[in-house]
Parts: structure tokens; sequence; C-alpha cells
């Protein structure tokens, strides 16, 4: 067995290069190619039409009948007869450095700028590569964001991936864009280095990160990987595994603290139906492949602490839910891998309030572990279980009133509406350029709970309502 293994590695390394003309078909990203050697899955592949232009690709499929390509930068101009295709015998390696820091690049990591990027520090397998879990630091280091509600509610963790799941119009972008700007571990002194991958989007969507980014002086502390939604849509796959590549880099060899933000995952998900539906596959729900699950698994996992490295990944995937339905797969599945993730809501969006985050389907399941005495401050869980508790109950309330009206409401239930009113005005809504610290984050929440009566603040202890609320 050993023997053959070693047989099909030097056969593969002497036909490394091996270039062969005529596809047998073309759809779509797909180009279809029959009697070759034995390649491997991910080979790394170029193709070249009849002028010579060379693109870049990548094997989705391989048996001992045919192999199947998937392009790049797609396969206009290629014909059947003239297609030359070369298997170079190595998964696709992105050449990574520092100095990647500061530029715009397309999703395979090749700039859109004029000049070129400098020298590559390593070559890395942009799959990633299998970490031991035992390997990995259980993620407990507080991340402020200088937002009240996350910092508050849903709490984000050094080493932490938490999804916002968002919709179509509402301010996703503009959260990230903050997040970035003023994220930072409050238990060390080192800023985030902000990877941040684009699939899809806009040209007037990564003309606003870049600007935001510009004004507040962190550009050149930030590596984009932009696939702009007039691009091949076959990048898309590519665009969040380049930006994790470098981001390993960063955090593994460089030991820094890395913020990846990735939007949007939906359009990732529809280039993977796309590709699904071209190589004929069974679909799933939706018509999205039946390997959504693995496929998003691999990104996400790349997130975490190493045991013996300074450095660290938190990932901030921003998904649009289609049709704001939180039981869509794409939601569903990320759900299931992530450690919580931040629910937006457009009815409170439409109400003016920024960011519009409902904290009750919220949720940071590394919460708990990174709050408290000696991380936040001493009140905090008791203070975010009461603020969960008091808002639950505000919704009750208000829909109450909506059946038999307001004047038909209790005086406590008028305090709980005002507290709503508190709450959302004063806690929740914050201006786009207001950075909380996590001390003004808790004072608010008290300040809120002061409209309820003190008998009512059953999960707060009695020492913290001489010390917060008596105050």
């Amino acid at each position: 067995m050993k023997h053959n293994i070693e047989m099909n590695k030097i056969e593969r390394s002497l036909l490394k290069g091996r270039e062969y003309i005529g596809a047998q078909k073309i759809e779509g990203p797909l180009v279809y190619m029959r009697n070759t050697h034995a390649v491997g899955y991910g080979e790394l592949v170029e193709v070249s039409d009849k002028d010579g232009k060379t693109r870049t690709g990548q094997v989705l499929d391989t048996s001992s009948d045919v192999v199947v390509v998937q392009l790049f930068e797609g396969t206009d101009g290629l014909s059947i007869p003239s297609t030359r295709m070369r298997f170079m015998g190595e998964p696709f390696n992105l050449p990574v450095s520092k100095g990647m820091l500061g530029r715009v690049m397309n999703g395979l990591g090749r700039p859109r700028d004029a000049s070129s990027l400098p020298a590559g520090e390593d070559s890395m397998n942009i799959n990633g590569l299998p970490i031991n879990p035992t390997a990995r630091e259980y993620p407990q280091d507080f991340i402020q964001t200088g937002v009240s509600v996350i910092d508050g509610l849903t709490t984000l963790i050094q080493g932490q991936k938490l999804p916002i799941f968002s919709g179509n119009g509402l301010p996703h972008n503009q959260l990230a864009a903050q997040i970035a700007r003023q994220a930072k571990v409050l238990s060390q002194d080192s800023d985030f280095s902000i990877v941040f991958a684009a699939m899809g989007v806009k040209y007037d969507v990564a003309r606003f990160f870049i600007d935001s980014f510009e004004s507040s002086g962190v550009l050149d502390n930030v590596a984009f990987f932009l696939s702009l939604a007039d691009d091949p849509s076959i990048e898309r796959t590519i665009t969040p595994r380049s930006a994790l590549t470098l981001a390993e880099h960063l955090a593994f060899t460089h030991d820094k603290q890395v913020l990846v933000i990735m939007t949007d995952m939906t359009n990732y998900c529809e280039s993977l139906r796309e590709i699904s539906t071209l190589r004929g596959e069974i679909p799933s729900r939706k018509g999205y492949p039946g390997y959504l699950y693995s496929n998003l698994a691999e990104l996400y996992e790349r997130s975490g602490k190493l045991l013996g490295h300074g450095g660290s990944i938190t990932q901030l995937p921003i998904l649009t839910m289609p049709n704001d339905d939180i039981s869509h797969p794409i939601p569903d599945l990320t759900g299931y891998i992530t450690e919580g993730q931040i629910v937006f809501d457009r009815e409170m969006y439409s109400r003016g309030i920024y960011p519009p985050i409902n904290g009750l389907p919220s949720l940071s399941r590394l919460m708990k572990d990174g709050i408290g005495d000696g991380m936040t401050r001493k009140d905090h869980p008791h203070l975010a279980n009461q603020l969960f508790a008091s808002y639950s109950h505000v919704k009750d309330v208000r829909n109450l009133a909506s059946v038999i009206g307001e004047e038909e409401l209790t005086t406590l239930d008028h305090q709980y509406l005002d507290f709503g009113a508190k709450f959302e005005n004063e806690f929740v809504y914050q201006r786009f350029d207001e950075n909380r610290s996590i001390e003004q984050t808790l004072d608010l929440g008290w300040e809120a709970l002061k409209t309820l009566p003190a008998e009512e603040l059953q999960r707060v202890s009695e020492d913290e309502l001489k010390e917060f609320y008596g105050g």
C-alpha cells in the first residue's frame, strides 16, 4: 500500500505541468477535460485560450473518466478545440506578507491598484491546514467594540466567530465598519489588524468601507479582498479563503490580533448553488447543495487562538437573510456552526434606531466566559440577565397594549413601557461615530432599569442594587 502511494507521488511529480489540448465541454465557469493523468482534488490549473491568454482554475471534481475544473476568471473566449489545460501538481497557494495590509486586492489576492504587491513572506494553501483541536486555546478575552448593545448583551470574545444576521437595506455595513474602527482587547495593548473580504458587493459598498477606514486613519492596517458584483461569480468562492489565509499568516506568524469581516455570505452561498446546479448535483433545501453546512464550516472554523501563539482570528461574517427569514438555510446552518449571532430588526430600523439590533434573538455563547469581575465589571453578568428579562416583558406589554389599548394597562405596565423606550433610545441607540467604554455601557443599562421599581429587579443581587441602582 505504502509502495503504491509513493509510486503515485512519483508519477504525479513527473507529469506536473503536462498540457492537454481540447476540452470535452465548457459550461458556465466549468471546463470538462477527458483522458488526463491522475490529478488531485483542489489542484491548481492553468488554462489558456487560442490567443495564449492564461487564467487560473482549480480541480473541482476528478475521476478516472473526466476532470472538472472551475475557472476563477470565467470562461469567456474559450473554445472547446483550442482550450489548453495544464495541471500544476499543487494546491492553490497564496503568497502572503504583512505588506498586504493597506492594499486592495481581488478575490485571488492580486492587486487592484497599479502597483504590485511586495514579495510574499510565505506561500500558503488557501484551503488552510487542519488544526489539532487540543492545540486550540479557549477564547475568553473580552473585546470592547464600543457598541453598547453588543458589549452589554451580546459580548464579542477574542477568537470568536459571531455573525451578523441582517437584511437588504439595513445598516450592517455601517456597524461592521464601526466595530472594525473601535474594536480592542482590554487585556492587551495591541490593536486589531483588519482583513476584509467582500463577495459580490456593489462598488459603493466597497467604497464606503475604504472611505470609512481612510477617514479614521486605520486604512494602513486593513487588507481588502474585493470580489465585486460585476466580477465572475466563481471568484466569490475563493475570496473568503484568500482572506482567511492572510489572516492565519498575520495571526500565527506575526502574532497579530486579526478581525476578519466577510460580507456578504449570502452571495458566497449563491455562487455555491450556481456551481452545484451546473454540475447537475441533487439539490438540498431551497436548491442549495447538500454540502453547504460543511463548506461554511470550513470557513468559520478557521478562527480562534492557538496555544503558544500570541495572535488570534476573530470572525464577523455578515449575511443578508432572504426575505428577513432567519430559518432560511444560510442563517440556519450558520447558527449551528458559529458561537451565536447578532440579529437586526427592520421594525427598529424604521423607528430610526441605530444599530437596529434585537437583543432577544441575539446571542453570544462565549459571553459568560469573558465578562464579570476582573474582565469587564462585577455586575455585568447579572445586569445583562436583568436587561434581557425586563425587555422580554416589554414585548409582552406592547402586545397586550395593541389588543386592549394603553389606557387599560396597569401602572406597572406603563413603567415597563417607559423602560422599553429608555432602553431602546438611550442604551441601544448610539451614533455611528460614538465609541462607548464598557463602564459607560453598564451605567446606561442601570439608568434604564431605574425606570422600574426595585422589587421587579430579581436577577441582580442586593449588593448590586445598593451600589448601582440606589445611587
